[in-house]
């Protein structure tokens, strides 16, 4: 089935379009409201304009660096979990995708905004993208496929959609715009045939079940991750922290975190 993934006016996308199966499209249903939210945050209306400030997009650039990393870990984990030979490749390439994406964004902003590879390893990850990898991470190990798929699809189908606005609208992004490496990033058409094929791998999983909660379960995961997209730029706006508290808190986990590996090393 081909079909436009935005259903108001304003949203209609040109070619390259999305292909929509069924199963992506009773997803999208479900958290439409929460899809169309993305696309009138202020953090994103302000991006596509230029006059986001400077230190919300290193915020958010900073943060989006390690989600990616966590991104290109669930597609790792979904390539070990299919006997497939060429679904296994399909996942090793998304993973390898998303840490080249993070490459040629953030080393090319972190040169401009200050940031080096070494802050970004140190960064504390914010209460909501340290929930939303969660939930990636859990699923992906505990999850069926199609739960699994279903909780990665929004991320690259919302960034290629809001990409493919940019070009509909017709809007010129010239150099002297701030983030205009980002708009023709998200604007490649490479990003939609992404989509499409991940799209294809949800709707084979959601063929082979016949477990109606599965299904279910697989199409709340799609709205979590969709409002968790949401979130991603509210936490951005906000330049989102931890309290004091909960830093020190934060501080502590990791610590053991450390503590139990190298325990766990010295067994080995």
């Amino acid at each position: 089935m081909e079909t436009s993934v935005m259903s108001q006016e304003s949203h209609v996308l040109s070619s390259p379009v999305f292909i929509v199966p069924p199963f992506a499209q009773r997803c999208f249903e479900a958290g439409v409201h929460l899809w169309h939210k993305s696309f009138t945050h202020p953090f994103v209306e302000q991006l596509l304009d230029g006059s986001l400030d400077e230190g919300r997009f290193r915020y958010y650039q900073m943060q989006d660096a390690r989600y990616l990393e966590a991104f290109a870990d669930v597609c790792s984990i979904l390539s070990t979990r299919t006997t497939d030979p060429e679904t296994k490749l399909w996942f090793i390439e998304g993973a390898r995708m998303a840490i080249l994406v993070e490459r040629s964004l953030h080393e090319n902003y972190g040169r401009t905004l200050g940031y080096s590879a070494d802050d970004i390893a140190a960064l504390s990850l914010s209460p909501n993208n340290r929930a939303y990898q969660n939930h990636l991470l859990s699923v992906s190990h505990q999850g069926s496929m199609l739960e699994a798929i279903a909780a990665l699809a929004p991320c690259p189908w919302l960034y290629a959609d809001i990409g493919q606005q940019i070009v509909s609208s017709g809007i010129s992004i010239d150099d002297g715009h701030p983030y205009a490496d980002w708009i023709r990033e998200y604007s490649d058409p490479v990003f939609v045939t992404y989509t499409n094929e991940l799209l294809v791998h949800l709707q084979f999983f959601a063929d082979r079940s016949s477990d109606d909660e599965e299904k279910n379960r697989a199409v709340e995961n799609f709205v979590l991750s969709t409002r968790y997209e949401f979130m991603f730029w509210e936490q951005a706006w906000n330049q989102q922290q931890w309290s004091e508290e909960e830093e020190m808190d934060q501080d502590a986990c990791a610590g053991k975190e450390i503590e139990r590996g190298s325990s766990v090393s010295k067994v080995l």
